[in-house]
């Protein structure tokens, strides 16, 4: 098994790990060293669990040997022998793993990754009552009802017990060695069924003395379940896996919502106390139950019912808002209060018991609606004062009662208090001086968000890369659709019915296109049943409906409202794909829904994801509209540590964040390949893409026809290379790509930006560091097309074919609405020439340069060649790179010019080659990159092509650099605006504005959007002089378009 020495802690890992499985687990060991916490994104198929629990186990070796079965038994009753407090007993023992996901089955993977390693700390897996218990009649129980019908049979003695409950002590006694090998949940049950004991009770055993324990969130976030747990918290480790809804569990778990419908059930079974205790005390003169208790009770939920139906509601729309504390003032006129919860709590608990004992009587298995009360009031009175009550919002809803609520004809109610600071469910874990709180998962971009929420300083983050390759994936923003249509699924253009037939036209295309299955994802159930019937009614000049050609092409499902039904859907979506009739299956979703959540689309089950539009929460729900004033005012009133994000970064963050589950569904292995579209304008935008998935980043390219997506889109699935799974890749050669002895890594430390490894020889050799590894990422082989900034790419390997060959066989489902295929052939054809005469310029001998380390750009503006680099060449001070100013005047002079005037078609290039040294690390290699690239725009003449010398091919010490030439007044006088909008703007609008102006002279995005984003950016008083100068830089013919635009912002 391999070893690997990473920070001084040795890591035995069972397969030869990839470079981001060795910056994950350095990472985590960071984080454990220092005792701080990390926020760690890694893609599904990199092997994040496995990873997770090598460098954790590893750590946790390091400090001592792991706890044997005997040892702890004895050391266990040495204690108790001894008097010893828990405290004194546990402070020299190592600290506890407390591994934690969302579900059970969940846990069930990640014990089988636990059982492909080599450690074997002593561990335990802790589940519910439903997934544990073997009783015959319990079993068959679920929810409270299950847990208070175990309690009781505990508790009893005589003939109704649980005799399975009385042999748990002395099977762990017998058994000491229970749990030094993995056990799952499934090991558990099957021992209390052939050896007797409870597996729920066993567990609960087992957990108080283990190196690492595995159980559901709840037992971390729940203050019940967490009080539940025997465990030394200090310097423990918490690590929250699949931790992506982390934010909204946590707000959820402190949140409660009490319905006129539960009220009215809770008043029932009051009444049903009342009788039942009368009736005991008649009959068999038992006294157990008061039935003046249960009255008062009912007399307490009849008032609750009372005051809720009296709270003045001007508008159904808005509903009754107040600020959190007012729920003491509600339940204060209830006589409800700190020092009178608990007797209340006691009676609530007590009429618990007798209802369920009747139940059990009469064979009935239904659940005791009481107990929520006593959740809410745990919620409320949580601590002993109210200043927990600042994070919540009191609010009243009045909805239309349905058939299913009983209350026919009767206006519903429904009571809610909000937490709108999920970072209260953590809180606890710093006082109680835990060591570190691991998140983790595929999809937590954006991360800011993810910490400024949960009120946690995270010191260690990672995005990793994927493991796959760049022809492994096609992702493209799909900007217009067949007909030309512009796709935004924005709420006033979503309900256009020219955009609800464009956008199906575009799917009955890509269902032709992509093989086998397809997943499509709207913004709503409310968007998707729209579109669905627009398509099976509105047709074009045929018969035939959009969703008639759907069909024909793949067999569809669609996503169903009930969670009920959603196996079902499933199981139709698999049978689908094996029909050999048609090309495969498509499964119409939601973002947010079940489909997009965790379910494991890989290979043929989803070749190709498609995103419909931004998934946007409703701002007119009533929890996210106070949810966005709640992070206004806190953003304007925050003078603490932690940064409070805005309502509308969140709400953008939200939807974005349902974006990045939804697409996570495909590629889900190495060997995977797929396709990733998205069909929104607005992901266009700069600032949408950044928060997208930073593995998805550098493979999204722009198209403003969509003729060239159907072109590349079917490319791309023709190709052998990407039809065909890759074969598994020889570590040993990635490692000697990149200049590693590959006979044995066994020494890995990572010092500042680079990675020292040394082989049994004892030499060392550096290779890249993870930042020099992901920038090879984005200047790979990628498919022909335009990048988001509008540049054109060209491939290294370039057919020698015509591409109007292929065009035959890829046409539009509406072809007479896509933009002739002879002009289109012919532009994709002096495309292809360009490409190879840029070639040709910067490649002397492919052989030697196949792993050169920088990126040769064509300055003639006619593409650039991506080579596989050695990021060494690419290191280079900004100083000595042409200013951004420079390069942006000159963007603004060739695609406006001043007062109007057309680009200059000069000959000349506006600068100079020249080599110079490389000064500074390979930590700015992002930057320089850019910087590069940004020069490349200055001046596009696709008659010019100044020969370039091959000197950045030979010398390993030098690259390309930029000097600038004067080009005259109207180019110093760009310059200058340009300075002052440097000036006036920050760092990041700054880069918009420039993204929006090279948009503009590449046309990726029209001149009307533009020009109305810029005046968004310039907006602000101490920003007037911006927006008049820059009018000089417009054509005359767009002036009263500008200042329509002025006039709106104003």
């Amino acid at each position: 098994m391999p070893r690997y020495k990473i920070r001084g802690i040795d890591v035995d890992f069972p397969f030869d790990a990839y470079d981001c499985q060795l910056v994950y687990m350095e990472k985590v060991i960071q984080s454990l060293q220092g005792k701080c916490n990390a926020l760690l994104e890694s893609p599904t198929g990199t092997g994040k669990t496995l990873c997770l629990l090598c460098a954790t186990l590893a750590w946790r070796k390091s400090l001592g040997d792991f706890s044997s079965g005997r040892s702890v038994w004895n050391s266990q009753n040495t204690e108790g022998g001894m008097n010893v407090s828990s405290s004194q007993s546990t402070s020299t023992r190592p600290p506890t793993i407390v591994y934690t996901t969302r579900t059970h089955s969940q846990l069930r993977q990640v014990i089988q990754e636990l059982k492909k390693t080599s450690y074997r700390p002593k561990m335990v897996v802790l589940g519910s009552r439903e997934q544990l218990c073997i009783h015959d009649e319990v079993s068959l129980l679920r929810g409270r009802t299950q847990n208070n019908a175990c309690r009781s049979l505990c508790r009893k003695r005589g003939n109704r017990h649980c005799n399975h409950f009385t042999r748990v002590s002395g099977y762990v006694k017998d058994n000491p060695h229970l749990g030094d090998e993995p056990i799952d949940i499934e090991d558990l049950v099957n021992i209390g069924k052939s050896f007797g004991p409870c597996p729920y009770y066993v567990s609960r055993e087992l957990h108080k003395a283990v190196d690492i324990m595995f159980a559901p969130y709840n037992y971390l976030i729940d203050r019940g379940y967490r009080k539940s747990l025997v465990l030394d918290w200090k310097d423990s480790i918490l690590i929250f896996d699949e931790a992506h809804n982390l934010e909204s569990i946590c707000a959820d778990a402190a949140s409660f919502d009490l319905t006129s419908w539960m009220l009215t059930a809770c008043i029932s079974e009051a009444k049903s106390c009342i009788d039942l205790s009368i009736k005991r005390r008649e009959e068999s003169n038992d006294k157990s139950g008061n039935p003046d208790n249960f009255s008062i009770l009912r007399a307490l939920l009849l008032k609750l019912e009372k005051g809720i139906s009296e709270i003045p509601i001007q508008s159904k729309e808005l509903g009754f808002t107040k600020p959190g504390p007012y729920i003491y003032e509600l339940l204060a006129e209830l006589n409800i209060t700190h020092e009178s919860v608990c007797k209340l709590k006691d009676i609530i608990e007590e009429a618990a018991i007798l209802l369920e004992e009747d139940k059990q009587q009469k064979m009935q298995n239904t659940g005791c609606r009481l107990e929520s009360i006593t959740d809410i009031l745990d919620i409320v009175f949580r601590e002993k004062g109210n200043e927990h009550a600042k994070f919540y919002q009191v609010h009243v809803q009045e909805n239309e009662a349905s058939a299913i609520d009983g209350l026919k004809g009767k206006a519903s109610r429904t009571l809610s208090w909000w937490c709108f600071n999920p970072g209260m469910a953590l809180e606890a874990f710093p006082k109680m001086e835990v060591g570190s709180i691991i998140l983790t998962s595929g999809t937590l971009s954006p991360l800011d968000s993810f910490a400024q929420e949960l009120k946690l300083d995270f010191p260690v983050r990672l995005e990793n890369p994927h493991v796959i390759s760049s022809n492994q994936i096609w992702a493209g923003v799909v900007s217009v659709g067949p007909s030309g249509c512009s796709f935004n699924s924005s709420y006033w253009n979503r309900e256009s019915e020219a955009y609800k037939l464009d956008l199906g036209n575009a799917i009955v295309n890509f269902a032709r296109i992509v093989p086998d299955g397809l997943l499509v994802f709207f913004p709503s159930y409310y968007f998707l049943d729209q579109c669905i019937g627009c398509w099976k009614n509105q047709s074009l000049s045929s018969s035939t409906t959009i969703w008639e050609r759907i069909c024909k092409h793949k067999k569809p499902v669609i996503e169903p409202r009930q969670s009920s039904l959603f196996p079902s859907s499933i199981e139709d979506y698999m049978f689908k794909l094996k029909d050999t009739s048609s090309n495969g299956a498509v499964f119409f979703a939601v973002c947010r829904g079940k489909v997009s959540e965790g379910l494991d689309f890989a290979d043929h089950a989803g070749r190709a994801v498609i995103i419909t539009g931004m998934p946007f929460a409703s701002r007119n729900d009533p929890k996210v509209r106070l949810k966005r004033d709640y992070l206004d005012h806190q953003s304007h009133s925050q003078r603490g540590d932690y940064q409070i994000m805005t309502g509308e970064n969140w709400y953008t963050q939200q939807a974005l964040r349902a974006v990045n589950q939804a697409v996570g569904r495909v590629i889900r292995h190495r060997h995977d390949y797929g396709a990733i579209i998205f069909c929104d304008e607005r992901f266009a935008h700069s600032s949408r893409q950044s928060q997208i998935s930073v593995w998805i980043q550098p493979h999204i390219k722009c198209y403003s026809k969509f003729g060239d997506v159907v072109y590349t889109l079917t490319r791309f699935f023709r190709d052998d290379e990407n039809r065909i799974c890759p074969k598994p890749e020889d570590p040993s050669e990635k490692f000697k790509h990149e200049g590693v002895d590959t006979t044995r890594l066994e020494d890995i430390s990572y010092e500042g930006s680079f990675t020292s490894l040394s082989g049994d020889n004892g030499e060392k050799r550096t290779t890249k560091s993870f930042g020099e590894v992901h920038m090879e990422k984005l200047v790979s082989k990628k498919p022909e097309g335009h990048d988001c900034s509008g540049m054109f790419v060209s491939s290294l390997n370039i057919k020698d074919a015509s591409y109007s060959s292929c065009w035959k066989d890829v046409l539009p489902a509406n072809s007479p609405s896509v933009t002739s295929f002879n002009s289109l052939s012919s532009k994709i054809k002096s495309s292809n020439n360009l490409s190879h005469r840029g070639k040709k310029l910067v490649l002397s001998d492919k052989k030697s340069s196949q792993y050169q380390s920088h990126e040769v750009v064509d300055l003639t503006g006619v593409s650039v060649v991506n080579k596989q680099p050695d990021k060494r060449l690419l290191v280079a001070e900004k100083r000595k790179l042409f200013s951004t100013e420079q390069a942006s005047a000159k963007i603004m002079k060739n695609s406006f010019g001043p007062s109007g005037a057309r680009p200059s078609e000069s000959k000349n290039l506006p600068f100079k080659i020249c080599s110079v040294k490389s000064e500074v690390s390979t930590s700015d290699t992002r930057g320089v990159q850019n910087d590069i690239v940004d020069s490349t725009l200055l001046h596009r003449n696709s008659h010019t092509t100044q020969k370039m010398g091959t000197e950045s091919d030979n010398r390993n010490d030098k690259i390309i650099k930029c000097v600038p030439v004067h080009a005259g007044d109207e180019e110093a006088k760009g310059s200058d605006f340009l300075s002052q909008v440097r000036d006036k703007l920050s760092a990041r609008e700054y880069k918009e504005f420039v993204g929006f102006m090279k948009a503009l002279k590449t046309k990726a995005m029209n001149i009307s959007q533009v020009l109305q984003s810029i005046v968004g950016i310039f907006s602000g008083p101490d920003r007037l002089c911006l927006r008049t100068g820059f009018k000089d830089y417009i054509p005359a013919k767009y002036h009263s378009l500008y200042e329509q635009f002025l006039g709106t912002s104003t």
